[in-house]
């Protein structure tokens, strides 16, 4: 990358939430602006990240169930999975930190929350050098009617937060972590604490998957599988050949390949 591309040509806006709020105002804020994970803040000061797959993990847990998701509070579920750096800095300094954290906040010379930059913006203006066949991994599938339950044990059990939904052989659409906590959300919003255990039974993959999925042929050109990510603001794409599954092609491994 040419050393005229500096940390602020990269970054976007910081989309911030108080450690105070509830997780439930952290989940919407995350899905109208299409980021993942959000800064937490306490006082105007940076203290962690909260992600979408911290809230589906909270409220798909026992531990909560008596509790209305509005009483679960930001502050319970924020990690320190984030860098920082300076606006000013070269942007190659990127690569090597968005590789090993989710998010690098950006601050001014006073040290202060200037913006943000993660996968997706690094990838609006690098791509990686190299072919579609060398950025594939191996997909996570589960079937359509898989329970909601079963979906969650396999994302904790397996540390993985995206699944293409396959339906006899064809792909039927995806889903995430993101779906995951967005359909516990107004699970628990409308169903009684007493009553959750019998009813999440009936919550399936096909009732919260996120359809029909974004994919494109192993012969599309990396761009395009960056340009899908940036444009539409998604974690991976499934890559088919034939127009059958081959693998996905995610943020992670373009990254690692940067």
């Amino acid at each position: 990358m040419s050393q005229e591309i500096f940390v602020k040509d990269v970054m976007s806006k910081s989309i911030t939430i108080a450690k105070s709020a509830p997780i439930t105002e952290a989940l919407d804020k995350m899905l109208a602006d299409g980021v993942d994970p959000l800064i937490v803040t306490n006082n105007g000061s940076v203290m962690g990240t909260i992600s979408r797959a911290a809230i589906a993990e909270t409220l798909g847990s026992k531990k909560t169930s008596t509790l209305s998701p509005t009483q679960i509070h930001v502050a319970n579920q924020t990690d320190e999975n984030f860098t920082s750096v300076y606006g000013d800095e070269e942007a190659d300094i990127l690569i090597p930190l968005l590789q090993e954290y989710k998010l690098a906040v950006v601050l001014d010379s006073e040290h202060k929350l200037v913006g943000k930059v993660d996968a997706t913006d690094l990838l609006r203006v690098m791509v990686p050098d190299t072919t579609t066949e060398n950025l594939i991994q191996n997909a996570a599938v589960i079937g359509l009617d898989e329970r909601v339950i079963h979906l969650r044990r396999r994302m904790l059990d397996e540390d993985v937060t995206k699944f293409v939904v396959m339906d006899d052989g064809a792909i039927a659409g995806i889903v995430t972590e993101t779906d995951v906590a967005r359909a516990m959300r107004d699970f628990r919003t409308k169903v009684d604490g007493k009553h959750q255990d019998n009813q999440i039974k009936n919550l399936f993959v096909r009732d919260i998957m996120t359809a029909p999925a974004l994919a494109l042929e192993e012969s599309a050109a990396v761009a395009e599988f960056a340009e899908l990510i940036v444009s539409k603001g998604i974690s991976s794409v499934p890559v088919t050949k034939d127009g059958k599954l081959r693998g996905i092609i995610s943020k992670d491994s373009m990254l690692i390949a940067l």
